[in-house]
């Protein structure tokens, strides 16, 4: 017993952790009360598009750049994009592709729910519709024409001009069954409008009597890279994005910087750099700088010894280097020492000359006494 539990265990683990969730009734019926009663056309081209969650994200933004197109004008227009046929198909009524825009959990779920568990997402329309229609509040119309088919409920345009208009789900549906916990979705109300669409606009129609959609033709518009949409059972098709390679003009090509090399500051200064009189510059600048800095040193010693032998005229020439050793400065300093030493002998002989006149050994004192001593005697 013991081995029995572990191996359920260890198949517990490795089981995938994204495993297709699978909805309740009670969920499906919220998922689809805001679609349920429109036109089978859009209903099946709702369905299929579900499954295009970026796709609809992107036709949404394409929609809302070119709000002046709609119908199949606006399906036209976006021939050229890479989408789906049933998300394209969804351009012609912009105010329904806004609203599933703005519903993106609702989306995801929609569209995983039609991949899972088409058969009851088929089933539950009709329940939908068989409550709306005990309500009072499914009937034919002018533009829209509602007739029973066998036991299904088919809601068809009556032209070739197509009305998507919005409904309150508590209204249309009465008092929801489901309690609190599965509230149906309820969009922004918008303003129907007529569009009108080409024969053959609506390339897919539920099989309600198959519980499936059934593709009936090619789609009217549709991109020549996407895979062919062939009549039968709709099949999803796997999306594969690929990253179409763009060529830069040379003119808008920067450097690639590493987030790792510090940048130097505007001042030329580095914060991590061992030297803080300049920044040194990367081994391929060195490479190309080195004669230049040669040159410059040279320069520098043949100043140095010009100033040496202007200096030597006036005296003494001394150079002072920086702290680092690179390049020197001179300064010269006039000698005076001429000068000097020649006032430093006339003041020595003045001394002389007073200290002789003291003890009488002047030349011209010591004459004068002589005389004066030999006249005496």
């Amino acid at each position: 017993m013991k081995f029995v539990l572990a191996v359920l265990a260890a198949l517990a683990i490795c089981a995938p952790a994204q495993a297709q969730k699978a909805y309740s009734q009670p969920e499906l019926d919220a998922l689809l009360a805001p679609i349920a009663l429109q036109p089978d056309g859009v209903v099946s081209q709702v369905l299929m598009a579900a499954t295009y969650p970026e796709d609809v994200a992107a036709a949404a933004a394409w929609s809302r750049a070119n709000a002046h197109l709609r119908g199949d004008a606006a399906v036209r227009a976006a021939e050229p994009e890479p989408w789906d046929p049933s998300v394209k198909a969804l351009l012609a009524f912009p105010d329904l592709l806004a609203r599933m825009d703005e519903s993106p959990q609702w989306l995801h779920d929609l569209g995983e729910a039609f991949l899972g568990q088409q058969a009851q997402v088929m089933d539950t329309v009709q329940g939908l519709r068989r409550r709306a229609q005990a309500n009072g509040q499914l009937v034919t119309t002018n533009d829209t024409a509602v007739y029973q088919q066998g036991e299904a409920i088919v809601v068809q345009p009556r032209a070739e001009v197509v009305y998507v208009r919005y409904y309150d789900p508590y209204i249309v549906y009465g008092p929801w069954w489901w309690g609190p916990y599965y509230r149906p979705v309820v969009w922004r109300p918008w303003t129907p409008y007529p569009v009108v669409v080409v024969r053959g606009f609506f390339y897919s129609q539920p099989d309600w009597h198959h519980h499936y959609v059934r593709v009936i033709h090619r789609p009217v518009y549709a991109h020549r890279y996407v895979a062919p949409v062939v009549p039968g059972r709709w099949e999803h098709r796997a999306v594969t994005t690929t990253r179409a390679y763009v060529r830069v003009p040379e003119s808008q090509r920067r450097p690639i910087v590493q987030s790792h090399q510090p940048m130097p500051a505007a001042n030329g200064w580095s914060n991590q750099s061992p030297r803080r009189d300049a920044v040194r510059p990367p081994a391929q600048a060195q490479q190309h700088t080195q004669p230049q800095q040669q040159a410059v040193a040279v320069n520098d010693h043949m100043q140095l010894a010009r100033q040496a032998a202007a200096g030597a005229s006036y005296g003494l020439v001394a150079a002072v280097g920086d702290a680092d050793g690179v390049g020197a400065r001179a300064r010269r300093v006039r000698a005076g020492g001429g000068c000097r030493r020649r006032r430093r002998a006339v003041h020595r002989s003045a001394l002389r000359s007073r200290a002789q006149h003291a003890r009488g050994a002047h030349p011209r004192a010591g004459g004068r006494g002589a005389a004066a001593r030999a006249g005496a005697r």
